[in-house]
């Protein structure tokens, strides 16, 4: 079982930074070898999803994680990035949760706006199956190929 934290940025302890980032890094970073700035100095005024399960010890670990960033913080339109899901949580539908409570969050804090994702190529289907458009030719970002989706 998940629970689920929704929250901004100062809100946040250092423990739950601390993960939140570790985990960005392993899933972005050292998993797909994507060697960027993780730091991008979006994260202070962003609002923070992140699913927590409980470990064998009793202690959370995270599980899944994403980021909702105002509009005309990054886009014209509020956007959704950073999404992602830990090994350990692949398969099991915590990634479909994250991101429908992550649009749900999103419109409820920014309403009549449309959402912007810079989306990982091989995940457009799935973000197809949340009313996500394509809006763009392929990219190249840090080597990874990305297309615009529009919701």
């Amino acid at each position: 079982m998940i629970e689920w934290q929704w929250c901004g940025f100062h809100e946040l302890s250092n423990v739950e930074l601390y993960e939140v980032m570790a985990q960005r890094l392993k899933v972005f970073v050292l998993e797909q070898q994507c060697f960027y700035d993780e730091f991008d100095g979006l994260d202070v005024g962003a609002h923070h999803l992140i699913g927590w399960r409980r470990n064998a010890d009793g202690g959370r670990e995270l599980a899944a994680y994403l980021r909702v960033l105002a509009p005309g913080a990054k886009y014209a339109e509020m956007s959704l990035g950073r999404v992602l899901t830990t090994e350990k949580a692949r398969g099991s539908g915590a990634g479909r949760e994250l991101l429908a409570r992550g649009i749900a969050l999103a419109e409820k804090l920014h309403p009549g706006h449309r959402i912007r994702i810079g989306a990982q190529q091989y995940l457009e289907k799935f973000y197809q199956s949340f009313g996500f458009e394509t809006i763009s030719e392929p990219y190249d970002e840090d080597g990874i190929m990305h297309i615009d989706m529009l919701r």
